[in-house]
């Protein structure tokens, strides 16, 4: 089959790769229909996250169609279409029966490298490093699906996969990020990152009841699609202060609620800032650029959250615990429990509370894979959302 690998930072190519084939009886073997590239592949495309190999399969954002399953697969059917979540989960430890998918204990095989980094290890992910289990992604035509009996979710035909593929991945990120906010009639919401996963946070948060919410970004055409799509507010990076706007807007108290939807490759105005964190990167004194979390804690309303859905990798300089200590701040994060949200939110989708197609900007080939990382890491030609069809 053909499938989309790493080759090296900022490389990926097409490559011809063996099927994969049912290892355990709880597998299922999926045909995929549409894939997606993410922010966070970019994280990897750039060589943020360590453990790649040449040749991985990349990709976490999957559906497609069941055509085998193991014997002890007891919920999919061959035939059946399905939406693949990110994190593996086993669906019977602790961490899982507590809603935790994405801190499985069973999922990944390589979780001493990530106890190294980590303490502890969180769960397997498609196509994301050895680190968390060196899955085969699902930037490909076929892919294997660990613990099919309990990740997978049967959508009913009808249903574009561009309405539910986002149910992989982004979708219940966006909305988990918001859910921690614990939003109430009235708050104030304030999004850092308007990429796709702002943008669905941003979405949710209104969802949710929000009164008003803010996307904090630099680049105009995802501005434009935050305010067009979405209704909220904007504030572009690179032309007001931040924290000045923030507390203008809501009469000097801050929102109520912040949400990091960056991660470890944020930017900064400021260029003395920019390269001071980036200089520490290079040298390896640090492996995250934290502008996006530092600004949201320093904006975020006395005893407000700042709830972090942006990817973090490890090691982050100059966090400010001083303000999230005297201010009585909580903080709340982690990588999507997307198990957990999947049926509530395609239950959102089949109502018309929302329709998540509004992120895709382009649609393309297996094949072009290579170019549509490209152009999505230098924002080309207003790139917002890359689906690819195998």
């Amino acid at each position: 089959m053909k499938a989309n690998c790493w080759t090296g930072i900022s490389s990926v190519e097409v490559e011809e790769v063996p099927d994969p084939k049912i290892l355990n009886e709880h597998d299922a073997i999926v045909r995929i229909t549409s894939s997606a590239i993410c922010g966070s592949d970019l994280h990897l495309y750039n060589g943020f996250i360590p453990t790649m190999k040449k040749h991985d399969i990349l990709g976490h954002e999957f559906m497609g169609e069941v055509v085998d399953v193991g014997r002890e697969v007891g919920n999919l059917n061959i035939g059946d279409r399905v939406v693949v979540p990110f994190p593996i989960a086993c669906g019977r430890c602790n961490s899982c029966q507590r809603g935790l998918y994405s801190c499985c204990e069973n999922s990944n095989p390589n979780a001493g490298i990530a106890e190294m980094m980590m303490g502890h290890s969180p769960s397997g992910i498609f196509g994301y490093s050895h680190m968390l289990g060196g899955y085969p992604g699902g930037q490909a035509q076929y892919a294997r699906v660990p613990f099919a009996d309990v990740g997978p979710i049967v959508i009913d035909d009808g249903i574009p996969d561009e309405q539910v593929l986002f149910l992989s991945d982004i979708f219940p990120t966006g909305y988990m990020g918001a859910e921690m906010c614990d939003i109430k009639p009235g708050d104030v919401v304030a999004v850092w990152g308007c990429g796709p996963v702002g943008q669905f946070a941003i979405a949710s948060a209104f969802l949710l009841g929000a009164e008003r919410v803010i996307g904090i970004d630099r680049f105009d055409y995802r501005l434009r699609r935050v305010r067009e799509k979405t209704g909220a507010e904007v504030l572009n990076y690179e032309q007001v202060s931040v924290l000045e706007a923030l507390k203008e807007m809501t009469a000097g108290r801050g929102p109520d609620a912040c949400i990091d939807a960056v991660g470890m490759e944020s930017h900064h105005a400021n260029p003395a800032m920019y390269a001071y964190d980036r200089t520490k990167q290079a040298a390896r004194l640090e492996t995250d650029r934290p502008f996006a979390i530092r600004e949201a804690i320093l904006a975020c309303a006395n005893g407000g959250t700042v709830s972090v859905i942006g990817v973090y990798g490890g090691l982050v300089d100059k966090f400010p615990m001083g303000s999230l200590m005297n201010r009585s701040l909580t903080v709340r994060t982690g990588q999507c429990h997307v198990q957990r949200y999947m049926k509530p939110l395609l239950d959102r989708i089949r109502n018309g509370d929302i329709d998540p197609s509004f992120v895709i900007s382009h649609k393309m080939s297996l094949s072009d894979a290579p170019s549509g990382y490209r152009m999505f890491r230098d924002k080309q030609d207003d790139c917002n959302k890359i689906v690819l069809y195998p």
